[in-house]
């Protein structure tokens, strides 16, 4: 995979390595700013693409869900 130096893929590499996952996906939700944010991590370039897509349907899951609670 590309190396990506963000440290929020950094953080989901970490989970990956200690948990022995070649695949993560971090949903982070902040309720009283206001935001919602997605990272992932493929240990693969395929696996990130893969992991990506998963990542995104996964975020949009969370908005409809949070927007329903509204």
């Amino acid at each position: 995979m590309a190396w990506n130096p963000s440290p929020k893929v950094a953080a989901a590499r970490d989970f990956a390595d200690k948990f022995k996952k070649q695949q993560v996906i971090i949903i982070a939700l902040d309720l009283e700013a206001n935001t919602l944010e997605a990272t992932t991590y493929g240990e693969t370039k395929q696996l990130c693409t893969a992991t990506k897509r998963l990542g995104d349907a996964a975020y949009d899951a969370v908005m409809d869900a949070v927007m329903d609670a509204l």
